[in-house]
């Protein structure tokens, strides 16, 4: 394992060395601003090694059926041949298509555990073959099509998985050496016994390089820091993979999650507790110690690829037939006071980048200057949420387009410029920040969006910054892209009861 000089910071626990207050300086935000990268790392990783097994899957496809044709041809002169392995049989890509899908059905590229799985393959190839065959049951009968279908799941399912097992042992290790390797933290007792054991089996896994350990005890050589100072270390390290190896108090386990979680980072557990930050934590196949993944980088880095083209389709369709309602609305501000169409105000979006979020005007000009002055009238008594019900510097336009939330209409722009998400946290301002708790910072770990279960859950009726905080939480949690279609299915009856609007 590397050496490393002892950390200063770093190796303290965080009530020792408290994370610095500023917001850019904050590690909980510079975290964030790595993952993104961290999480395309492992997308591509991912990427590259499916696309080499697809490519050697069908080449070991072709020739296996080159070879069924070759001894039919050559070798076997009786009819059971002939019958088996006709003329055209399994002719053309579709049959080759039909056993790749069948591999992907059944998860033979999900995971680097199941690549290599015989009876994983097996189920694909069988799946593939029945698919390419099902037609014959008409014109061979049930049971030519049967002994057919037996015959090529085992001979080609041996291939399969023959081939699998070199892939993963020879050319993965050869392709994705310590340059594009998984660089891993594990968490625990570095001389504890079981600990020792989980990190030989992960680092006995393809492409895995240790940094070193975080551990509540020091004294090895390659010991980065205290459990608690995993924001610092992450900040430092550029990790791809945490493992947490050992016994760890609750808070420390939840501590370390959610920051390599929030890193990007792909988490494993020996422990079977925890489900922080994934929906389906699932268990690892393979080497005499079980381990838990709780996070899907990967999976996750595809899934901002679908939300990202989701985002870009319906704002793009929505701008499209709105467009009459968006130039009678600013018609109308115009009209009905002076100052311009639209109100534009910095707000602090995903990892703590600040942006330029466009509304329509609903007060006076020149009313944000007076917020100070209005600051006793704040119903939440929390400046981070400022909600003033029949606030005096709002005009006669803005009140009706802030009871049915059309002053918020604009920001499909800022959505088509990839500042925000359709469905998101709503964003604060920078200055909030300096007053945020280290648990307060899981909110900014995805971009803002127009509307998030805050809303649909109570708008403005929520006055507690806490409950704002944990519904942004449940909701990076738990996010889906159905998810985020139930929250705007279930925007518009919100708007409609107009609950929480002003």
């Amino acid at each position: 394992m590397p050496q490393s000089a002892a950390p200063s910071v770093a190796a303290l626990p965080v009530a020792q060395a408290p994370p610095p207050r500023h917001a850019h300086t904050n590690p909980r935000l510079r975290v964030q601003f790595a993952a993104a990268v961290t999480r395309r790392r492992h997308f591509l990783r991912a990427a590259r090694r499916i696309s080499i097994l697809v490519l050697v899957d069908a080449g070991v496809v072709l020739l296996g059926r080159s070879l069924l044709m070759l001894a039919r041809d050559h070798g076997w002169t009786s009819p059971l041949a002939v019958s088996l392995f006709p003329l055209g049989f399994m002719s053309g890509w579709s049959s080759v298509t039909a056993i790749l899908v069948g591999l992907a059905f059944v998860g033979g590229y999900a995971t680097e555990e199941r690549w290599a799985s015989t009876g994983t393959v097996l189920n694909g190839v069988a799946l593939g073959t029945g698919l390419t065959m099902w037609q014959s049951l008409e014109s061979l009968g049930v049971a030519w099509t049967i002994t057919r279908w037996g015959v090529v799941t085992v001979l080609l399912g041996a291939a399969l998985a023959s081939e699998r097992r070199l892939l993963n042992l020879a050319v993965v290790r050869g392709l994705f050496g310590r340059h594009h390797a998984d660089r891993v933290i594990f968490v625990g007792d570095a001389k504890g016994r079981t600990e020792q054991r989980a990190a030989k089996e992960v680092l006995k896994r393809p492409g895995m390089h240790s940094l070193g350990w975080l551990s509540e005890e020091g004294g090895t050589q390659d010991y980065l820091g205290h459990p608690s100072a995993v924001w610092e270390v992450l900040c430092e390290r550029g990790t791809d993979t945490v493992v947490l190896c050992g016994n760890l108090s609750r808070a420390l386990f939840d501590t370390v999650v959610e920051a390599a979680a929030v890193a990007g980072c792909r988490v494993l557990s020996v422990r079977n507790r925890g489900t922080l930050m994934a929906t389906q934590p699932r268990a690892l196949n393979g080497g005499p110690i079980r381990m838990l993944e709780l996070t899907f980088p990967a999976a996750r880095a595809g899934q901002d690829v679908v939300k990202r083209a989701v985002d870009l389709l319906a704002t793009t369709v929505l701008l499209a037939v709105i467009s009459p309602v968006l130039l009678a609305v600013a018609l109308w501000i115009k009209v009905d006071s002076h100052g311009p169409v639209f109100f534009i105000q910095e707000r602090v979006g995903q990892a703590g980048r600040v942006f330029r979020m466009l509304k329509f005007r609903t007060m006076r000009d020149g009313a944000d200057a007076e917020k100070s002055d209005f600051a006793s009238l704040n119903r939440s008594g929390d400046s981070r949420l400022f909600k003033i019900p029949d606030d005096p510097r709002v005009t006669r336009a803005g009140a009706i387009l802030r009871r049915w939330s059309l002053d918020e209409l604009p920001q499909l722009i800022n959505v088509l410029l990839g500042d925000m998400s359709l469905v998101g946290p709503r964003p604060f301002f920078e200055s909030d920040l300096a007053a945020y708790d280290d648990h307060h910072f899981l909110r900014l770990a995805v971009k803002p969006g127009i509307t998030g279960l805050w809303q649909v859950k109570g708008r403005s009726s929520i006055v507690d910054f806490e409950e704002v905080v944990r519904l942004d939480r449940e909701y990076i949690e738990k996010w889906t892209l159905w998810l985020d279609l139930r929250i705007l299915s279930a925007t518009v009856p919100a708007v409609l009861r107009r609950t929480g609007a002003y």
